[in-house]
């Protein structure tokens, strides 16, 4: 009779997600489940870290939820839908930073964080955020443990919304914006490249390149295209923005016995490029689905059917416009040369117009030269067009057994995901001929006196198919949950499980695993003293035999002071409780490959002769050694944290103090084996990988929010922060010189050159010590001889400061939210503060046939050595210029306003509460502002598509 039930079950989940697909194609509304109003009542708090000050709030964490009072390990977490009323997101981790501590787009400074979706390992990007009900972020070893390995740097655990039992809600939102570029690069134009040029040439040794009348027929314009003067970023090729739309429906509802919730959206989005193939084909389209059931079939079984799908297409053309700009100079060739300028009588000439297959607006053919047979220009208007699509589908289904016949509390659940994930490139590809013009003038007239073909003319109609990949994830687990409470005060807490998951991706043979059993056991007396003990058994192909195993145990404590005698009658304090937790994680995330511990030979093609005539010589090279004994890198970590309220909730805090050390680092540690294990040539080594490199991290994270109600004004102001620092502690090195030694100093560590100005004359040069980086000339850069020996080379380079790729030292968030009758108006902004980065893309290092950028006005010349902020111009490679060193460092310092956003919730009182309930209109503007000194050169995208401001117009519904 159960499985009767439960068979009956199944067929009406899943006859629900097609009867309410059927419904939103006929409405043309998607749909939503309501997980809390999305316009909540004036009088309820909507906290800076939207999940508001009720302790009682469910928390998602490891295969369970938890009130946020009890929250063991260092857990934040975000609401979502209460987020979404005041600030609409584009994507699901939008703005994290604004709202948790210790989150930088890392976790407390360590990447590659576990990012889950319901439980399993999906993309945070396929997600939109009017599917989620909440983001968690577990940062501690105890709040992770139970996920394994795969999870020991970190866990993002997003929830997906639910249906509840009660009348259907019908939730829809549309939304038109803009994006506009925040800035484009800024290349001279071709007369003035062309002087600079000769400047270069002189500073060589070399004459003139070009000559003074063709320097200024290209800078009167006169003929451009005669003497083209191209300027990538003008609103001849480029719009000033272009548009997104998107729109979103939500259907939820249900009774007791079964809940539903269904998500439909599709958003769409423009091109900057206006020309050609790329102002029709330019853009993206994305559609999504998703349906979540919950089914209680009896008294003892639940289960839960979900399905998510999307569907992304992204149209664009065969060239890759936005790396021409940065490198194509402004004067090597007309993009189109026009028909009209062809001299009469030119037959031949006319015979390429009429028998080409792309003559563009019936008036121009297209430009190039020997040197530019294939260029970005004909690529956009002729090379045809492309396609990407992507495809997800996901599936996950989970089965609940209430064993309270067995013993009260004790609960099995189940859980299997199936995941795939499709893409690949549809393309049209033409072949085209360009055309160079040789050029006449008669009586002050410029016309075309003959053309150069440079290639043919080709549309073949084939479609053509790359790029295809695929990646497949399963996941399974299944746990024993033990939830109860003795005597009103002893409540005890337990989970044995068994977790693995697998994602076998294209072009690789080995799949990506994670696999662990898990045991958690907690007790916490009166909500006042508690303890948690989690930690796995984890497993790892990666490690030889005997060594694939190894348990991660973690424990953590807390106590609520706020319960104590001394405490409980306060005025002031409502809540304060101290926690600490502390584990050793067993990883294999920093194991680059499989088969690391064991040896192997490689086959030398290359063959030389033997002091024999006539025979050639191969060989087999070993190159590594073997290491039976290799073992998990281990993550050791202790933290501490502090977290309250003050008078009623007026003042609530959060701060941490963590310590975090990844032992056992593998490398092939030259420096702990004799020389002779390895040679240079023939190319030999027995050095095998050993669990030797040492990293760590400190630091303290903390949150402060202030939620004040007055009269008819609410405001909620929530700041966090993070200070951290990190460490080499052990590393495999040898260097001649300590500064030099990586041990000591930021993971993130920049290391170059020290300047010491310019070289000014050659006597300067002369009396230097000696540069091995190539000969340098007045106008070079002049670097500190660090170690005396009269030569500047890479026993020079010191430590020039910390990089940012883990994260600047100290980042900063504040939220900022006024609500004031219907009117409610949020904003977000961020810091970074104390990291260095290098000005080392093309358009700062200038030399050779390079395109030249503004920053070459700052020049070294005799006339400008001292002002000048640039060296010198060559035609040369500068090797000597163009290398790390405190030259080009900047500080990364800046203040982002991240967000701004004014919403409108219309009185209730409007509406006919039969159809539409609520109704709400806002406008949000994205990365508004940058305050930094150095912002021009943070907010340059080079080769790229630029960095863009977003603004927004949004209305939102409920029926």
């Amino acid at each position: 009779m159960k499985y009767k039930k439960l068979r009956i079950a199944l067929c009406l989940g899943l006859s629900w997600i097609a009867t309410a697909e059927g419904m939103a194609k006929e409405s043309l509304n998607p749909t939503i489940r309501q997980h809390k109003n999305i316009f909540p009542e004036r009088s309820t708090f909507v906290g800076p870290d939207s999940i508001g000050t009720d302790s009682t709030t469910l928390v998602q964490v490891a295969f369970r939820k938890v009130q946020k009072k009890d929250l063991m390990g260092n857990v934040q977490s975000i609401n979502v839908p209460q987020l979404l009323d005041k600030s609409y997101n584009t994507n699901s981790l939008e703005n994290l930073d604004a709202f948790i501590p210790g989150y930088n787009g890392n976790i407390w400074g360590m990447g590659g964080y576990l990012v889950l979706v319901d439980g399993f390992p999906r993309d945070a990007n396929n997600v939109m955020p009017t599917e989620i009900d909440q983001v968690s972020v577990l940062k501690g070893s105890n709040a992770i443990a139970l996920y394994g390995s795969r999870a020991a740097k970190g866990v993002i655990s997003i929830t997906t919304k639910r249906g509840k039992s009660g009348s259907q809600q019908i939730k829809i939102r549309a939304n038109s914006g803009i994006n506009a570029a925040m800035s484009y690069p800024q290349y001279l134009g071709s007369a003035e490249y062309m002087t600079l040029y000769n400047e270069a040439r002189q500073n060589d040794g070399l004459s003139p390149l070009y000559s003074a009348e063709t320097i200024y027929q290209h800078a009167a314009g006169t003929n451009p295209y005669r003497y083209p003067n191209v300027d990538y970023y003008s609103s001849d090729y480029i719009k000033d923005h272009y548009n997104r739309y998107d729109a979103t429906a939500e259907i939820s509802g249900g009774n007791q016995r079964a809940q539903y919730y269904t998500n439909f959206g599709f958003w769409s989005e423009g091109s900057l490029l206006n020309f050609g193939q790329a102002k029709k084909n330019g853009g993206a389209n994305r559609f999504n689905m998703r349906g979540n059931i919950d089914v209680k079939v009896n008294d003892l079984i639940s289960l839960n059917v979900d399905a998510a799908a999307s569907f992304y297409i992204s149209k664009g053309v065969n060239a890759d416009y936005w790396g021409a700009a940065a490198t194509v100079r402004p004067h090597r060739f007309s993009p189109l040369i026009p028909i009209d300028m062809i001299e009469e009588g030119d037959v031949n000439s006319m015979v390429y117009v009429n028998n080409s297959n792309f003559l563009i607006d019936g008036k121009y053919l297209l430009g190039g030269s020997q040197l530019d047979q294939t260029n970005a220009f004909a690529n956009v208007y002729a090379g045809g067009t492309n396609r990407y699509l992507n495809r997800q589908f996901q599936f996950n289904t989970g089965l609940n057994f209430d064993l309270k016949n067995i013993l009260e509390g004790l609960v099995f659940k189940t859980n299997l995901a199936v995941d795939y994930q499709s893409n690949y490139n549809q393309s049209y590809n033409n072949n085209y001929a360009v055309y160079q013009a040789s050029w006449n003038n008669y009586d002050g007239k410029d016309l075309i006196s003959s053309l150069t073909k440079y290639g043919d003319d080709r549309i073949s109609g084939i479609q053509n198919i790359s790029g295809s990949t695929y990646r497949q994830t399963i996941g399974l687990n299944g746990s024993l949950n033990f939830n109860r409470t003795y005597g009103n005060d002893h409540h005890v807490s337990a989970i044995l499980l068994a977790n693995a998951f697998q994602i076998a991706a294209s072009g690789s043979y080995h799949k990506t695993s994670n696999a662990n059993l898990g045991l958690q056991l907690g007790y916490n007396y009166s909500s006042k003293y508690y303890v948690d003990f989690s930690s796995a058994y984890s497993h790892s192909a990666k490690l030889p035999q005997g060594n694939r195993r190894a348990l991660s145990p973690t424990l953590a404590l807390a106590w609520r002071l706020s319960k104590e005698n001394f405490l409980v009658d306060s005025k002031v304090v409502n809540e304060l409780r101290l926690s600490a937790s502390a584990g050793i994680l067993n990883t294999d995330l920093d194991i680059s490959d499989y088969y690391l511990y064991q040896g192997y030979y490689t086959y030398n093609d290359a063959a030389w002769y033997s002091w024999r005539d006539g025979d050639l010589v191969h060989t087999f090279d070993r190159r590594r050694g073997d290491n039976p004994n290799m073992k998990f890198p281990k993550r050791k970590e202790f933290n501490i944290n502090l977290e309250g309220g003050l008078y009623n909730n007026l003042i609530t805090f959060n701060t941490s103090y963590f310590v975090n050390r990844m032992s056992g680092g593998l490398v092939q540690a030259a420096t702990q084996y004799p020389m002779y294990f390895m040679t240079y040539w023939p190319v030999y080594s027995d050095l095998p990988y050993v669990n030797f490199n040492y990293d760590e991290r400190r630091g303290v994270d903390f949150g402060i929010n202030l939620n004040k109600q007055i009269n008819k004004t609410f405001v909620s102001l929530g700041f966090n922060g993070m200070y951290y620092t990190t460490k080499a502690v052990k590393r495999d090195e040898l260097y001649e010189f300590a500064y030099q030694n990586r041990a000591g100093k930021p993971l993130d560590a920049i290391w170059g050159l020290q300047h010491d100005g310019f070289y000014n004359s050659q006597s300067e040069i002369d009396q230097a010590a000696f540069s091995t980086f190539g000969e340098v000339k007045p106008g070079d850069i002049k670097y500190k001889d660090q170690n005396g020996d009269g030569t500047i080379d890479t026993r020079d380079e010191v430590y020039l400061g910390k990089g940012g790729w883990a994260g600047a030292p100290l980042t900063l968030g504040c939220n900022l939210t006024v609500k004031w009758n219907n009117f409610t108006l949020f904003a977000a902004a961020t810091g970074q503060f104390g990291a260095k980065a290098m000005k080392n893309s093309s358009y700062f290092w200038v030399d050779a046939e390079d395109k030249y950028s503004v920053v070459v006005r700052d020049r070294w010349t005799e006339s400008t050595k001292e002002t000048a902020t640039y060296p010198r111009l060559t035609t040369f490679n500068s090797d000597n210029n163009f290398r790390s060193s405190d030259f080009w460092l900047y500080k990364t310092d800046r203040i982002n306003l991240s967000k701004v956003q004014l919403s409108y919730d219309f009185p209730k009182r409007l509406f006919n509460a039969k159809f539409i309930h609520e109704l709400g209109i806002y406008a949000t503007g994205s990365n508004l502002l940058t305050i930094a000194k150095e912002k021009e050169t943070m907010q340059l995208n080079i080769g790229q598509a630029p960095q863009m401001r977003f603004f927004n117009i949004g209305l939102k519904a409920l029926f």
